[in-house]
């Protein structure tokens, strides 16, 4: 059976009334259209009618339906930010995320809906039109109170529900939409309407002009007022309404009026809270109602059943186990003007920063700091913590707009912990940098310092490893010998950065300092991620039984501590350890003991990466068709996340894996558009491994051919290649294409230089008084050598020059 289209569409919380025949003008649209947005005012059902039009496409769209909600967005960046992770695209290190997400749509066949495009209709416009003309099968349907005026865009007025002929209003009354609806929603709270009501609910619709959101706002006071008496109040609201000057179109006056009638019948505490509820960004419990909202006049205790009179009333909604509650766009806004004429925005925006701020610290203490804590616990409280996200961006614009630095910087070091598994590198640098740039002189120089030190744990995540190690040693110059916790991240971020600038004798102080540390304060995450530290910087030096020791040791305190997260880190590295010994059955198993923690972590960027590490071993050990299914995986996950490195180190896996199998065509095309694909995301050179594949293919197949699929490879895209690997489909190769030679050597005469000395065990600091040079410039050569060999220790270079005399010495 295939595979059901995908789809992130919500379950209905009601039936679906009437709108038939826009149902099927509207589907048939996308066969002649890409681009439709419904527009119309607030409360006039245009996202009830986009989710319909959406599920019902979903068989016409192989790659899916994705909803993309923005009413809760308040900055045109975050646009970008939230497509991507309803599709699952994780941010990439030096690239804006929406170039991600044109890489992972362009080839896509689906339905992109954007909901509530209107108050970021600038950006909604540019997303939409750039979508459109980079993505050939790509549909987008968007709903919006004004057009986004692009080229294309088919503008669709979403008109009210039919309403009874005025003429015969007990013939024709009840086939009318607006009548079905009004009755649908009264039974739901039940009330059962006789025929003699009819007359007063075709006078109530005719009145409410058939706009949905006014109608169950209505229906939902017939547990307390027959509708004669919704009526005559909605008229005496509406007289009063149409005098005074108002310009507002009927409707949008009709719907506004509907809205304070109804806030109107609320009891006064009611009307408190449901103003209240408006700080939040979205959805919301109700322990985190109870902390914000309870204050005069409303104690916590009176919470729950007044956020159950509101469900009840309709202006609140909820999902079936009322867990999780939020408001309509429409009634959030109306609610956040009550707000602002009652004189509690400030207030309420404050304490709503605090309540987050105080939120987070604590998730992030038991998920990371807290000893002794259960699994099960750590991991809920992860689980809250990414569901504050929304609710974090708000209270951290408030922190930029009241001028609170010390909360907003409390509250990035709290998040900080959601970094590797969330993704969120940009925005959290972002926001750490704007408040960064306020007024400090009220912030202590602690605060300060920690913030700068998580700053730079962002920035390492981004490549900018200059800017992180600078900022990464100001900090800890800083930091007090109290502050344990930040001062071992901080040590444990300068080893990362150092190895990855080729310094590891530097790094060596740094990891021994932090894991010190970390002993004498009892952080069992902190020691593992020390002897990891420790670990990697042995391996890099080329002593194994160290590292082997320190990488045991390491993964002994992870379990100790239990994060999933600490765990796969350092077997990960007890696997590198094992694989670069030559152990290749120990580097798969501890390989494979990473896949089901970071599975349950929902960690997809490190879990691609870990697939690719299984599928590489294994096809070495000849087990190929768990090998492809590994690579398989990893290459799904890759695509979907975005993650272009990703998808490199998996088809530099396919190439291992065709050449295991005794395809040499294969393992060069797969290698050709990784290294095409490693070049695009500025990683120039081809590997030593990939140099030295292309050798043993041009010893076997010859010059030609070698160019020839070497070239092919380059220009495949890199699902192509990937799928010769994994389907054994035959390379097809026309005339011999036009190339630049395949260079036999990687290294610039100096950096040979560098790699033959490394054979003498010597120093940077000895490398570079034999070369005349300053040991910063031969960490910066060994960099090099690193980067364009695909090694990460002295130790690899070293062997590799061994090997290559004649062109390292």
């Amino acid at each position: 059976m295939p595979e059901p289209p995908r789809h992130n569409l919500p379950a209905e919380p009601n039936r679906f009334v009437g709108r038939e025949r826009d149902l099927d003008e509207l589907r048939g649209l996308f066969r002649e259209t890409r681009v439709v947005t419904l527009c119309g005012v607030g409360g006039i059902g245009k996202t009830r009618l986009a989710l319909r039009v959406g599920a019902g496409l979903v068989p016409a769209y192989p790659d899916g339906v994705w909803l993309v909600e923005l009413a809760r967005l308040r900055h045109p960046e975050l646009v970008d930010q939230e497509i991507g992770r309803v599709l699952g695209v994780r941010e990439e290190a030096g690239r804006p995320v929406f170039g991600t997400v044109l890489d992972r749509l362009r080839d896509l066949h689906c339905l992109l809906l954007l909901d509530n495009c209107e108050h970021l209709i600038d950006r909604c416009a540019e997303v939409a039109a750039a979508l459109i003309a980079a993505c050939p099968r790509l549909s987008v349907l968007a709903t919006s109170r004004e057009p986004l005026r692009i080229a294309g865009e088919l503008i669709w007025r979403v008109p009210p529900l039919d309403l009874p002929d005025e003429s015969t209003p007990r013939e024709g009354g009840p086939e009318a939409e607006s009548v079905q609806l009004f009755l649908d929603r009264a039974t739901a709270v039940g009330t059962r309407l006789g025929p003699g009501s009819l007359p007063d609910v075709v006078r109530l619709c005719r009145a409410l002009d058939g706009l949905p959101l006014a109608l169950e706002l209505a229906a939902a006071r017939t547990s307390l007022l027959s509708p004669g008496q919704i009526a005559d109040r909605i008229d005496d609201r509406f007289s009063l309404l149409t005098t005074g000057g108002r310009t507002a179109p009927a409707r949008q006056r009709t719907l506004l009026a509907a809205v304070e009638w109804s806030y109107d019948l609320l009891s006064a505490k009611e009307q408190v809270l449901l103003r209240r509820l408006s700080v939040f960004a979205g959805d919301f419990d109700l322990d985190l109602a109870e902390q914000v909202c309870a204050e005069r006049p409303i104690a916590e205790a009176e919470i729950v059943d007044l956020l159950g009179g509101l469900v009840d009333k309709s202006l609140v909604l909820c999902d079936e186990s009322r867990r999780r509650y939020w408001l309509l766009e429409t009634i959030r806004r109306y609610a956040v003007g009550c707000l602002e004429k009652a004189g509690e925005r400030e207030v309420l925006r404050e304490r709503h920063l605090h309540v987050v701020c105080e939120l987070q610290e604590r998730h992030f203490t038991t998920e990371m700091v807290e000893p002794g804590v259960p699994w099960a616990r750590r991991l809920e409280a992860l689980t809250m913590s990414k569901s504050l996200v929304d609710d974090q961006r708000m209270a951290l614009d408030w922190s930029v707009e009241s001028g609170n630095v010390p909360l907003g910087l409390r509250l990035c070091a709290a998040s900080s912990g959601l970094l590797p598994l969330c993704g969120n590198l940009t925005e959290i640098v972002t926001w750490i940098e704007r408040l960064l740039s306020l007024d400090l002189t009220q912030v202590p120089g602690e605060q300060i310092a920690q913030a700068r030190g998580y700053l730079a744990y962002g920035l390492e995540a981004r490549d900018e490893l200059s800017r992180s190690l600078a900022l990464a040693e100001e900090s800890l110059a800083a930091l007090t010998t109290d502050n344990a916790f930040a001062r071992c991240v901080i040590h444990s971020l300068i080893v990362v950065v150092l190895l990855r600038m080729g310094r590891p004798e530097d790094a060596v102080q740094h990891a021994e300092e932090g894991l010190a540390l970390a002993l004498r304060s009892g952080d069992a995450w902190n020691q593992a991620a020390g002897l990891a530290g420790l670990s990697a910087v042995a391996l890099t030096r080329g002593r194994l039984r160290e590292a082997q020791r320190h990488g045991e040791e390491a993964l002994a305190r992870a379990r100790e501590h239990g994060h999933r997260w600490i765990m796969a880190r350092t077997a990960t590295q007890l696997g590198a350890v094992a694989e670069f010994r030559g152990d290749l059955v120990t580097a798969k198993a501890h390989y494979e003991m990473v896949v089901p923690w970071l599975r349950e972590l929902g960690s997809d960027l490190d879990l691609s990466r870990a697939l690719a590490r299984v599928g590489r071993v294994t096809a070495m050990l000849h087990e190929f068709a768990a090998a492809r299914e590994w690579l398989a995986a990893s290459l799904a996950l890759g695509r979907e996340t975005g993650q272009r490195h990703g998808v490199a180190l998996c088809l530099v896996g396919l190439s291992v894996l065709a050449e295991c199998e005794g395809d040499l065509e294969g393992a060069v095309l797969a290698a050709g558009a990784a290294v095409r694909l490693r070049e695009s995301i500025g990683q120039k050179s081809p590997t030593i491994r990939i140099e030295e594949l292309l050798g043993r293919a041009r010893a076997k197949l010859g010059d030609g051919r070698t160019t020839s699929v070497w070239s092919r490879g380059r220009a495949m895209s890199p699902d192509d290649a990937a799928r010769h690997v994994l389907e054994g489909e035959r390379i097809a190769l026309k005339a011999p294409v036009a190339t630049k030679p395949v260079r036999h050597s990687l290294l610039t005469a100096r950096e040979q230089e560098v790699a033959g000395l490394l054979t003498r065990g010597l120093s940077n600091r000895a490398i570079a008084t034999e070369l005349v040079i300053s040991p910063a410039t031969v960490a910066r050569h060994i960099a090099n050598i690193m980067e364009k060999l695909g090694y990460t220790s002295r130790a690899q270079i070293a062997v590799w020059a061994a090997e290559h005399p004649t062109v390292a010495h």
